[in-house]
């Protein structure tokens, strides 16, 4: 059973469709990178699963009782008013000391509660609102973006953590990026998206994939191993799964 799976949605805003008939779903468990251009609706689609968006057709299903953690692309923080971490950390729901304390050790932030927000670093901060993502225990923890502004050293340590995480909690993980470049060693599956599903595979798989390479160029081969460890999958299965598309020309 998956975790939540959407079935031949689409999405527009003012007439424009902006995603077109999305069918993917995501296991217990499992990790899967959601890699597209810029503009090709990566963050509605995120949103369209997590009910923020409507959709024009299709539906979303989410198993019951399903727990969600969600770290957005960006927080906007008011500089005027101060909140330390561990007030944040209580937004909306308070939190006991020790749990507080033991959320920001799990995430590497150790000693933060009393740190202003608006003094953190970029790397700091995308721990911080990891944690609060983590206090709901989630069953499925979704991220928009999440290194963005990060230098390639703080992209990495991110994505181990998230790794470290899943493989201590196996909760699922479902993530959006444009950066090749990071695509985590752990993905289990990669999905291209650009307004459509293009391909979609095991990172390797899908980093020679045509559908691919027509979206990044031929430059990016390699680019999704940067970060892979030596346990490459060994239910590769050798083929993306292509969606064509009917040319309209």
């Amino acid at each position: 059973m998956s975790l939540i799976a959407a079935e031949h949605i689409c999405v527009r805003f003012g007439g424009i469709e902006v995603l077109h008939d999305i069918t993917l779903s995501v296991a217990k468990g499992e990790i899967v990178t959601i890699l597209g251009p810029n503009g090709s609706g990566k963050s509605t689609l995120l949103r369209a699963l997590l009910g923020i968006v409507p959709v024009q057709g299709g539906r979303i299903l989410r198993q019951a009782g399903l727990r969600l953690g969600y770290v957005p692309q960006r927080l906007q923080i008011d500089r005027t008013m101060p909140i330390t971490v561990r007030r944040f950390l209580s937004l909306p729901v308070r939190i006991g000391e020790a749990e507080a304390r033991a959320v920001l050790a799990r995430v590497g932030a150790e000693g933060l509660g009393p740190r202003q927000m608006t003094d953190l670093s970029g790397g700091q901060l995308q721990r911080v609102l990891l944690a609060r993502a983590l206090l709901a225990d989630p069953d499925l923890l979704v991220l928009d973006e999440p290194t963005q502004g990060l230098d390639q050293p703080g992209e990495a340590a991110f994505y181990r953590l998230i790794e470290e995480v899943r493989q201590a909690t196996g909760m699922a993980v479902l993530m959006v990026s444009h950066d090749l470049h990071v695509v985590m060693a752990a993905s289990d599956r990669v999905i291209c998206l650009n307004g459509h599903i293009c391909c979609e595979g095991t990172p390797r798989v899908v980093s020679t994939a045509p559908e691919y390479r027509a979206l990044f160029g031929p430059g990016t081969k390699g680019a999704l191993a940067l970060y892979r460890h030596d346990h490459d999958h060994a239910h590769d299965d050798g083929h993306a799964h292509h969606h064509h598309e009917h040319d309209h020309a």
